[in-house]
This record gives C-alpha cells, structure tokens and sequence, in this order.
C-alpha cells in the first residue's frame, strides 16, 4: 500500500486518539512514575490502546512499537524492514500543565527513515502531516491542508530557534553560539511541535542537545523533511537502532 494511501487513515486515528486524551484533560490528572522517572497517565494508556488496536487491524502484518507498549529486542527488529512508530501522547508534562502543547505522533518507518509521520494536537484540533513524495502538511480543524515549505537557513543572518519547554538551557545558547550560529529570537514549544514549526518556516532550526528517544522525534521528524521546497530536507536522525534512542541533534541546518 503506498504511503499516501495510508495518510487519511492515520490523520483518522490519530484524531480518534486525541479525542480519548481530552476526556481525561479537565479530570484531576493522576500522574505515575515510569521506570525513567518520566510520568505516565490513563490518558497516554487509553491513547496507546487505541493507536496500537487501530494499526493492527489497518495493518496487521506490519509491526508496531509504542512507547508505552512492550519493545521486541533488537535481535528481532534488525530484520524489519518496515514497522510503525507511536508515541500515543507525546509532552505528556505539558499534558499535566494543560498548556495544550502534546501530541499524538505516528510515524512508518521504512529501513531506518520516516516515510509517514502524522503530529496531531488534540487541544488545539490541529494535524501536521509529511509522507515521502507526498509533501508536508497542516489541517486546522476540518479545513482543507495547507501545504509547508520551509528552505535551509542562511547562517550569515540571526535565526529563529524553537526549544523545548521543558528542557531550554544556557548551556543550549552556548552550544550553538560555539558553533557560529546566532540566535535572533527563540521560541518555546512542547512536544513534537518543534519540529513542525521547522517545517512550517515559524521556526529556523530546532536544537536539542540531550538524548531523546525514536518515538519522540519519529512523526516530527517526517514532518520536516518533506517540508522542503526544493525537495527533501536531510535530517540527522535515524531509525530502528539497538536502543532505540537518539543524541543530540540540530534539525534545519541541512
């Protein structure tokens, strides 16, 4: 099935999702602590479930790895080529904060690169989509999509840096001002939404220092790379690693 074939279907579930994270937004949020100190609530669940459930029976033969699901070792994965990616409530702090900033991201990978991501933002009823060939999108609501282009920055001007909200630092300014790049304003975001105001041209780069994992970046990071008005942007990310996780990256540079 080729991937713009699949991209209505997931836009479809990724909306199912948000809406079963907004039932629990006006409850008191009952917050657990995941083995990595990072917080879990019934909403990112009820999301997982729904995502996992959904995919199987659109896809069935292709695998599916969701932050809150069991993970299959590397000794299985490295020979798939091709396997969905979700992290079922992405920003899961800003959740709680109910800032409105998290998203539900879904990503195919195919041999270590996104092909389909869609970033959906239950609070705002917002969807951010990008397949290969396909170009990148933003839908508002029901309205029709509107079409990102974003081009390479030059370095020689100031840029527009978008940070995360709950990981900004000195030590970030200090890093990219090391590598001769000057910040002109900066932007605070949550989430996956950082890459899509990247992709959106709202945004020069998106700098992230710390590691993150796959399921975080994956959807985003699809986003962006077919946000290129003259043809795919090169992200630095990669894919279906032993570990499944990521260093530290500059998205936009390329």
């Amino acid at each position: 099935m080729d991937t713009t074939d699949m991209t209505e279907t997931i836009i479809n579930i990724s909306r199912q999702a948000g809406k079963a994270i907004l039932e629990y937004y006006t409850e008191d949020i009952e917050v657990e602590q995941k083995s990595d100190d990072s917080p879990l609530t019934k909403a990112d669940t009820a999301a997982h479930h729904l995502i996992v459930g959904a995919l199987k029976k659109f896809t069935g033969d292709i695998p599916v790895i969701s932050e809150e699901g069991g993970i299959s070792g590397y000794d299985e994965r490295k020979s798939w080529k091709r396997f969905w990616l979700v992290d079922p409530l992405d920003g899961t702090k800003e959740f709680i904060k109910r800032n409105g900033e998290f998203t539900v991201n879904i990503a195919l990978i195919e041999n270590g690169i996104p092909v389909l991501g869609v970033v959906h933002v239950p609070a705002g009823d917002v969807t951010y989509t990008g397949g290969k060939g396909a170009g990148s999108f933003k839908i508002i609501s029901s309205g029709e999509p509107v079409r990102l282009r974003s081009v390479k920055p030059d370095l020689a001007d100031p840029l527009a840096v978008v940070v995360s909200r709950s990981h900004g630092s000195d030590e970030l300014q200090e890093e990219l001002t090391g590598q001769g790049i000057s910040i002109g304003k900066t932007l605070i975001a949550g989430s996956s939404l950082k890459f899509c105001l990247v992709a959106e041209g709202t945004a020069d780069i998106y700098p992230r220092m710390g590691p993150t994992m796959e399921w975080d970046t994956a959807a985003g990071d699809a986003v962006f790379r077919y946000s290129g008005e003259n043809g795919a942007r090169v992200s630095p990310l990669s894919y279906n690693k032993p570990l499944l996780k990521n260093e530290g990256f500059i998205i936009g540079l390329e």
